[in-house]
């Protein structure tokens, strides 16, 4: 899913995909990747996943076990799968903000939600990672699903995930990771840069945004070194979970 930042000093340079770029021109890159395959988005995650991104975004409100009231809001929520999912879950009270830099993909969420037939509980808000237009202590619930790794400075954005939570909030971040397997690593890395961008181009007929998401998540930091990131950024209780052996991970922390 998409989610930017805004640049920091000029000539500092950060990856798109493998590629070295200027800061701030990666906002604008990655918010052209999502624009274009905002449409076909939905389809092209089951395709690609063979449906099992569904049972980990499952897994991921089954560890997060949401209670009658509580307010989420989902960062990078695009289509709105996990607001969906929380809303279900949580029951009476609760409530849900989505927010993505890209419109584009919040639109194509809230056709859904209202073909859902879902309630004022839920909102959508164009907005940063990186720079949250929201007071501190907002939140009793932050989430972000498969779009961490497409921020330009990971930290800034968990601080920020840090100071809109209240204390006792909780963190979640659903993400691909890495094998801890070199060999079943291999033949992961053989299915997503051959098959992945080439069904982009076939199902999206963008076959480059397919191939800078496979390349963005080599790039990511693997399981240990995230959960690190997290604690640097003032969490407690840190823990993860893999998921399918590791080719997505669960992350978990609490504001305390």
């Amino acid at each position: 899913m998409s989610q930017q930042d805004q640049p920091d000093q000029r000539g500092s340079t950060t990856h798109f995909g493998f590629q070295t770029v200027a800061e701030d021109q990666k906002a604008g890159l990655v918010h052209g990747v999502f624009t274009r395959v905002a449409s076909r988005y939905d389809i092209m995650n089951d395709l690609m996943s063979g449906g099992v991104h569904r049972l980990w975004k499952d897994a991921m409100m089954d560890w997060l076990a949401p209670r009658p009231g509580q307010r989420l809001l989902d960062v990078a929520g695009g289509t709105g799968d996990i607001a969906f999912r929380f809303l279900a879950r949580a029951g009476q009270g609760a409530s849900a903000t989505v927010l993505d830099l890209t419109e584009s993909m919040l639109i194509e969420g809230q056709r859904r939600a209202e073909a859902e037939n879902m309630g004022p509980q839920l909102d959508w808000v164009v907005g940063d990672a990186m720079a949250l237009p929201f007071e501190d202590n907002s939140f009793d619930v932050y989430t972000i699903s498969f779009g961490i790794r497409n921020v330009t400075r990971i930290p800034d954005a968990l601080s920020e995930a840090f100071r809109t939570l209240r204390p006792g909030g909780r963190l979640m971040v659903l993400e691909f990771s890495q094998i801890p397997n070199d060999m079943l690593q291999k033949l992961y890395d053989l299915y997503s840069f051959n098959v992945i961008p080439v069904m982009g181009q076939m199902v999206a007929n963008d076959r480059d945004s397919y191939q800078y998401l496979v390349e963005s998540i080599r790039r990511f930091p693997d399981q240990a070194r995230f959960a690190a990131m997290i604690r640097e950024a003032g969490f407690e209780q840190v823990k993860y979970r893999n998921l399918s052996l590791g080719i997505a991970a669960l992350h978990s922390g609490w504001k305390l």
